[in-house]
């Protein structure tokens, strides 16, 4: 049973609506709107189904009239008529008002009454008359079937005939493995003859000389194996163990290296001021204190224009000065609407693109099929080429894609959580590898030289080597912003509990020791655990859960492809799953690192931002605390288009 069925313009103007339970007549509007809100204008409509809380929604685009029709039912029933009513009521509206559609236009939409519900409940009784119970199949009788047709005299071999090979119909044969098969035949034919040559002289010798030759033979094969297996012994045999390794510039005081006794809790004794050059750590110079760049990329618009120009004048000048020009025209007036023909070859070669500059598989094809149901049935613009609208349409849709829903300010909610008197919490999270722990150094600079003070949680008790890491790029920030330049603040300490320990428990102590102490924001740093390492996510989203952090981050990487979504899909399946509240915590933004290792390979930008609706907030893109960017969707989209 339906819920509701409606029609309504791409402009938001309802034309008609069907309402099949009983309840408040907006009972459909918040469906809709959140099928609006994150398919229809995030670009997603690759597939044609929305599951909205306990509703099941699915729609339809008619590009020509800009009109969206969308049926509801409960997500537990199994509908099969559903597709068959959705194509035969939007073949039967468009009909109907056709001409007031192409007369009147918005004004018809406006203006005009749409009858249409002893239509609809024609259709609906149609097509669930058609998805009724079909009889049963019946089996076929023994004279129905093919072994009927088999004769006896077929089936029986005489002695001395060789049997019919049987003939399999491939379609797929090649060519290439029927030329080995005609050139192994006279091979086999050499073969056999060889075989019956040297039987004809076996049956010539005796029995004792046939004997004396098979042995004579045996020994000639034996002799000649033993003679290859033998291979000269080496001279010295290596001796047995390991040897430790004696490095040149080694120093052999492992007390130099003990770091196990030193003061914790980010006191000036534990992160003494560390002297080395800042601008191998700042990079720029001439860059502005506390600003968020932008990603740069220089696009090669204007020289794909020209190619673009240029090769279609090529077959113009073979076929002579008319036949080009009408042909030219043909193929750029906007004489009809796109088909799905017209457009399944450029979306072929679209999609192959995108696969290859570094966007998952899936994600490329669903991009491509929702391209393709945004232009089906659409009038093109005069002097515009099938191509030409395919690569705008998609552009278009990347760049929405790579706009978030809500944009994550970080500046903004740490200044309401200062007036609030509680510290910012960051969660950092993601697998081996990516990055975590330099690119939250990068940003505890950004916040820094925005005037907040970090304390940075050493919640990684996992990996050897963690909290030095951390305790480290302490003391270079400290460095690079002393206490005397901050009236006598320390801008940024390290709260560690050392190895082995909950890391749930010293990201709640690390909390409640930044209340106490002033400080305006607390990063967490976590161990990188793999997405289907079960017994680490239960302790990721235990942590989360205690801890309830303001923002929880994604760190990955720009250079994975197709496992970027396995990634984002299964972390955060997974904070759904061994999370204990009734609404959980899932990942709220996306930190994209290694991004100047893959020139215009940008693709996992795409993947991550498609599986997830969430923003990339930041952009790491090189080695030193000022490689630190925002993310540009129109140059991501620009690499991502080029040829």
């Amino acid at each position: 049973m339906l819920d509701f069925f409606t029609i309504f313009s791409k402009g938001g103007l309802v034309l008609w609506c069907f309402q099949g339970v009983r309840g408040p007549a907006a009972a459909a509007t918040a469906p809709v709107n959140a099928l609006i809100r994150s398919v229809l204008l995030q670009e997603r409509g690759g597939n044609n189904s929305f599951t909205h809380e306990a509703l099941t929604l699915k729609y339809k685009l008619d590009n020509q009239f800009e009109l969206v029709f969308v049926v509801g039912f409960q997500k537990i029933l199994t509908l099969t008529y559903v597709d068959k009513l959705i194509d035969d009521v939007h073949r039967e509206f468009r009909d109907k008002y056709r001409n007031e559609f192409q007369q009147k236009g918005a004004l018809g939409l406006l203006n005009g009454t749409f009858d249409f519900k002893d239509d609809f409940m024609r259709l609906l009784r149609d097509a669930e008359e058609s998805s009724k119970v079909r009889a049963p199949t019946v089996m076929k009788t023994f004279e129905q079937s093919l072994k009927s047709q088999k004769t006896v005299k077929c089936m029986i071999e005489t002695r001395g005939e060789k049997p019919k090979e049987k003939v399999k119909n491939k379609k797929n044969k090649g060519s290439k493995k029927d030329g080995t098969e005609a050139a192994a035949a006279p091979s086999k034919a050499s073969a056999g003859d060889k075989q019956l040559s040297a039987a004809g002289e076996k049956e010539e010798l005796t029995k004792d000389e046939i004997l004396q030759k098979n042995r004579e033979e045996f020994f000639r094969r034996h002799m000649k194996a033993g003679e290859k297996s033998r291979s000269p012994k080496p001279d010295a045999q290596k001796e047995k163990g390991k040897k430790p390794r004696v490095w040149d510039l080694g120093n052999s005081n492992a007390k130099v290296l003990d770091y196990s006794n030193s003061a914790t809790n980010g006191s000036a004794e534990a992160c003494p001021v560390e002297e080395f050059d800042p601008d191998m750590a700042l990079g720029d110079k001439n860059r502005e204190p506390g600003r968020l760049y932008d990603l740069e990329y220089e696009s090669d618009d204007e020289a794909e224009e020209e190619k673009v120009v240029q090769n279609p004048s090529k077959p113009s000048a073979k076929k002579g000065g008319l036949g080009g020009m009408f042909g030219m025209l043909k193929g750029l007036v906007g004489s009809k609407s796109l088909t799905r023909e017209d457009m399944d070859p450029v979306l072929e070669k679209m999609k192959d693109h995108l696969i290859a500059k570094n966007v998952a598989a899936e994600i490329a094809v669903q991009l491509c099929e929702s391209v393709a149901k945004k232009l089906e049935g659409k009038v093109m613009g005069t002097f515009t080429t099938v191509t030409s609208t395919v690569k705008q349409a998609l552009q278009e849709a990347l760049v929405q894609i790579l706009q978030p829903q809500r944009r994550v300010d970080v500046l903004r909610d740490v200044m309401d959580a200062q007036r609030h008197r509680r510290p910012y919490v960051v969660t950092f999270c993601g697998v081996n590898g990516v990055g975590k722990s330099t690119n939250l150094a990068k940003i505890s600079f950004w916040l820094i030289e925005n005037g907040f003070s970090v304390l940075i949680a050493a919640c990684d008790t996992f990996r050897a080597g963690a909290v030095e890491q951390l305790r480290t790029h302490t003391r270079r920030l400290n460095a690079l912003h002393p206490p005397e330049s901050h009236g006598g603040r320390t801008m940024v300490q390290l709260y560690e509990k050392g190895y082995g320990k909950d890391a749930a428990g010293i990201a709640m102590e690390a909390i409640s020791y930044a209340r106490n102490q002033g400080f305006d924001v607390v990063l967490v740093d976590t161990a990188g655990r793999m997405q289907d390492n079960a017994p680490l996510m239960t302790a990721l989203a235990k942590l989360i859960a205690v801890n309830a952090p303001d923002l929880v981050l994604f760190v990955g990487e720009a250079l994975v492809g197709n496992e970027a979504v396995d990634q984002l899909v299964k972390f955060n399946k997974a904070l759904a799953d061994h999370s204990m509240a009734q609404t959980p915590r899932l990942i709220d933004g996306i930190v994209l690192t290694k991004f100047d290792t893959i020139d215009d390979k940008v693709g996992a930008a795409i993947s991550m931002t498609y599986i997830t609706s969430k923003p990339i907030v930041f952009v790491g893109t090189g080695q030193t605390y000022c490689d630190l960017r925002s993310l540009n969707a129109k140059a991501v989209v620009a690499a991502l288009m080029k040829a």
